[in-house]
């Protein structure tokens, strides 16, 4: 797992994006997963402070089709 560290504030889903390339898929799960304590240090609007030390994860899971079919 490598380490980032955020030069200026930026909202966690463009950060998902930034270094995944899609904020979707799980990535912003990822990133919530590889560092625990993020979500508390989130301001308003999912914004993640400048100069905060993350973890990034090598490969991020897709998550499952969670789609529920009413003919299911």
């Amino acid at each position: 797992m490598r380490r980032a560290v955020t030069d200026a504030p930026i909202r966690l889903d463009r950060l998902a994006k930034s270094l995944f390339g899609s904020e979707q898929s799980g990535t912003v799960e990822a990133l919530l997963a590889a560092n625990p304590l993020l979500a508390l240090s989130l301001q308003v609007d999912f914004v993640v402070p400048a100069g905060t030390v993350l973890s990034i994860p090598e490969t991020v899971e897709t998550p499952a089709d969670r789609l529920t079919r009413p003919w299911e």
